[in-house]
């Protein structure tokens, strides 16, 4: 384009504000692009400026200076749009990338990390309920011990009277590091037995020498000549609650199953069971840890590894119910036994029977509604010199409730010689409470 056509364009252009200016040197490149790409002299500035004003659908020179503003607005509205979305796409992209990136980073250096950690380097919080069962295993399996207890035994047969000899298993736990073991009455065959055999830890076995039993409270101190052996820690059965967590360690059904341990939760306090002899045992803890035959005289732990009971049966009839006797139970018993070899034996000096058992033989209603009625106050006995009579009902020893001559004998054991009680006794119909001084039972009582 010459410099004629060039002024001529110009001076075309004057009229338009100065808004407009930028709008027209943009299609002044345009034509000049235009001109290049198409080879096209053209030979007056006339034909040149029609060219581009058919080349726009025809408009005249007036019609395409009012569109043209139109026209590149639009033009400038799709380009940012399109900037918009192109800027938009890259950004999502950007985006995605830098959180793969983050998220390959972290979990390379946790794939790092836990292929640096040995199981040997993770640590167990042993205070977390999850894990208590193992470290009261860990604490006290050690003093956990089997007994085996030979026997010989009368049965009656189609012939008469036979003689069998059997074998019993049940476990114990080591009470003392000199060697007393504390377990059931009937795990050594309530007193019946040929021979005692105590198998420990270590895998080694010594006979064991029966020092005291009790059918009532079916417990039983055994006495191994070894010393230095690994004793357990004594809980308080006093202070628990139900729901709180328990271990059981024994072993079930046969000592192949040695130690084995179990854990549930106290299920229960102050429970009584009834066996089919009659024999009538209580206090005791229920518990859903699961107690089988061979579990007998085994200890029952609370979380933190302290024994708080003897396991002692369960029901058959029924899963997740087994008992123990309470270990505050036997406390004073192996008080007595580890600091002077045997118990003292205390008495009242009475014979007497329960309230129901009374009324039954007699046909006689009694103003109490449970207790012991005293038939007789032996001469000389802590009954006679408290002041106790016949037809008296003992119902309670210090606050504590007494049904049978079983609870009365069993309350005893948690005295010493010359210890005063309070006895609450009804009689003919009155309450009253007397003072009594235990004494020890005479060998001839």
């Amino acid at each position: 384009m010459d410099d004629n056509e060039r002024n001529i364009f110009n001076q075309n252009e004057e009229t338009n504000n100065s808004n407009e200016t930028e709008e027209k040197v943009y299609q002044s490149e345009q034509l000049g692009q235009s001109e290049k790409a198409n080879s096209t002299d053209y030979s007056s500035s006339s034909n040149e400026i029609n060219f581009l004003i058919r080349d726009d659908n025809q408009y005249s020179k007036k019609e395409k200076k009012e569109k043209k503003p139109h026209r590149i607005k639009k033009r400038l509205v799709a380009s940012f749009v399109l900037v918009a979305l192109v800027a938009s796409l890259l950004g999502g992209v950007a985006g995605g990338a830098l959180v793969n990136y983050q998220l390959n980073y972290s979990g390379n250096n946790q794939t790092d990390n836990a292929k640096n950690t040995s199981a040997q380097q993770v640590n167990i919080n042993l205070s977390d309920n999850v894990y208590f069962a193992a470290a009261v295993a860990e604490k006290a399996q050690k003093s956990v011990v089997g007994i085996t207890t030979d026997m010989t035994q009368t049965v009656n047969t189609f012939f008469g009277p036979q003689t069998q000899r059997g074998t019993s298993m049940g476990s114990g736990m080591i009470v003392d590091p000199n060697g007393y073991v504390l377990t059931n009455a009937h795990v050594i065959g309530d007193g019946e037995y040929d021979k005692i055999t105590v198998s420990l830890i270590d895998g080694t076995s010594t006979e064991g020498e029966v020092l005291w039993y009790d059918t009532t409270l079916d417990l039983a101190v055994v006495k191994v000549d070894k010393t230095g052996l690994p004793a357990v820690e004594l809980g308080d059965s006093d202070e628990l609650m139900v729901g709180e967590p328990a271990v059981a360690i024994g072993n079930p059904m046969t000592l192949d199953l040695e130690r084995t341990v179990t854990q549930g939760v106290i299920s229960g306090l102050n429970r009584s069971i009834k066996f089919e002899n009659g024999t009538t045992i209580k206090p005791l803890i229920q518990t859903d840890a699961s107690i089988n035959s061979g579990n007998s005289g085994g200890p029952l732990f609370n979380a933190e590894g302290q024994v708080i009971g003897i396991n002692t049966a369960k029901m058959s009839t029924a899963e997740g119910l087994g008992f123990a006797i309470p270990i505050n139970t036997a406390k004073s018993i192996l008080e007595q036994i580890i600091g002077n070899g045997t118990v003292s034996s205390l008495y009242v000096g009475i014979k007497g029977v329960d309230v129901a058992t009374y009324e039954k033989s007699l046909g006689v209603d009694v103003s109490a509604e449970y207790g012991v009625v005293v038939i007789e106050a032996v001469k000389d006995s802590p009954a006679t010199a408290a002041g106790l009579e016949m037809g008296d009902v003992i119902t309670a020893i210090d606050s504590n409730k007494i049904e049978t001559m079983a609870d009365l004998k069993r309350q005893l054991y948690q005295y010493k010689e010359n210890d005063i009680v309070k006895i609450t006794i009804n009689r003919g119909g009155d309450e009253q409470t007397i003072d009594m001084t235990l004494k020890q039972k005479p060998e001839n009582y």
